[in-house]
């Protein structure tokens, strides 16, 4: 037999502890606040120097930031970006295709595309298409092992210095895009398209309102740092002697001597872009993660707002009551 316990009652109950002598004491993080000066401690030592070295000659940074020459530089450097950046995912997204068809031809030409161009240094690659006309006198249009040509002409007359940057700058391009691409694809869950199948969804609409928008949060931080890398792989053209950024800040320290001051004038200007892509990629990430997460990451304005008006003014905020 067991014995069984009379329910409790008021009179029963223990009684509820007061802790409302206790005094509160704050977390205390030592580690954390000697970490945070030597931070400190370092990034002004490196500010202090950046001011006060004349060496570094800021007055000439000034001088040449905005000069005509280097503007001009700027937009070649802008207009090489945009234009292999944009067919090089194209491309990209042509051989991305490609790879996941179920034709062996066409899996192998993708392939063997990205195998070749992600083997080979994008160096190598533009002095070999600006040499093209050493292999290739002329390039025509037609119908193969026919007599029928449709257009024709000297190869270094289109292969110029702007012609050969582009080509080399989009199929290197292409190359990585195509992976990245590909395996943003491959990322989403095909459960998802079998049910989208079984709905009677049309395969145009599974691919672009499905599969694609899902496969945008694993394609799009991959790409925007091939893109920033882009921008700077476009100094690589001065090989070709292509007035880019580079190359124009080269041609100006080669004349007056003032080799530092005219290097960073081209690395601020490249931060300038490299930050600009980077605002551009935090909004485009958040509009694409919709329906991923519960709540949308705030915008540095929200954030900004957020934090005023939790450290707003007793009286402010009762006022405004």
């Amino acid at each position: 037999m067991s014995a069984i316990a009379p329910p409790a009652t008021a009179d029963t109950a223990p009684p509820t502890p007061d802790y409302s002598e206790y005094k509160l004491v704050p977390a205390r993080h030592p580690w954390r606040w000697v970490g945070t000066v030597v931070v400190a401690a370092g990034v002004a030592a490196i500010a202090w120097s950046l001011v006060t070295n004349p060496r570094w000659e800021w007055g000439v940074v000034a001088q040449w930031f905005t000069a005509q020459s280097v503007v001009t530089g700027l937009v070649e450097t802008l207009k090489l970006t945009a234009i292999s950046g944009v067919l090089g995912f194209v491309l990209g997204f042509i051989l991305a295709l490609m790879r996941l068809s179920a034709s062996p031809l066409l899996v192998s030409v993708s392939w063997t595309f990205s195998w070749i161009f992600r083997s080979t240094p994008l160096l190598v690659q533009l002095l070999l298409w600006y040499n093209l006309g050493y292999l290739y006198e002329k390039i025509s249009l037609g119908i193969p092992f026919t007599d029928v040509r449709f257009f024709e002409a000297q190869t270094t007359t289109l292969i110029s210095q702007f012609a050969a940057a582009v080509l080399g700058l989009t199929l290197n391009q292409a190359a990585y895009s195509a992976e990245i691409i590909r395996g943003g694809i491959l990322s989403v869950d095909q459960g998802q398209l079998e049910a989208a199948s079984a709905l009677g969804i049309p395969a145009w609409k599974r691919n672009t309102r499905i599969i694609l928008p899902q496969a945008m949060r694993a394609i799009l931080p991959n790409a925007f740092n091939e893109i920033i890398g882009l921008v700077k792989g476009t100094s690589i053209v001065y090989v070709l002697a292509y007035s880019e950024l580079f190359y124009t800040v080269q041609v100006i320290y080669n004349r007056t001597q003032q080799v530092l001051p005219l290097l960073l004038v081209a690395t601020l200007w490249y931060v300038v872009i490299t930050s600009v892509l980077s605002i551009f990629q935090y909004y485009i990430e958040r509009h694409f993660s919709k329906g991923a997460v519960r709540n949308l990451p705030l915008t540095p304005l929200q954030k900004a707002r957020k934090f005023f008006a939790s450290h707003a003014p007793a009286s402010t905020t009762k006022d405004a009551r």
